[in-house]
């Protein structure tokens, strides 16, 4: 099992989450909640802990993450429909749009190398 994976069951299994969402709210006295947290509520953590790592938050952005993913996914070969089924896109067509820009970039830059 990788780092990353070991990092999320771990969490998984601290917080007792066996169904729902992985990102949860915790309350004042650290109890993890059922409600997800808001996208607001990611890009806040996400700024606050890209600055703790001496970047410039206003370079990142939860969605720039959710997207990235599916950028990412081109990269690997990844076919569309199995990339949403992991970032829950609700819409194909704006799905689409960042992983066919992502293709473009991709079939740019190999054109480069050969």
């Amino acid at each position: 099992m990788g780092l990353r994976s070991a990092a999320l069951y771990g969490w998984l299994d601290s917080a007792g989450i066996t169904d729902g969402t992985v990102f949860r709210r915790i309350n004042r006295w650290g109890n993890v909640e059922r409600r997800a947290l808001t996208p607001q509520a990611v890009n806040l953590i996400l700024k606050r802990r890209i600055a703790q790592g001496g970047q410039d938050p206003s370079a990142f952005s939860a969605h720039g993450l959710h997207s990235g993913y599916l950028t990412e996914s081109v990269r690997r070969g990844i076919p569309l429909p199995d990339a949403m089924q992991q970032s829950q896109h609700k819409s194909v067509q704006q799905a689409a749009r960042h992983y066919n820009d992502a293709e473009r970039q991709l079939e740019q830059a190999a054109r480069l190398i050969t």
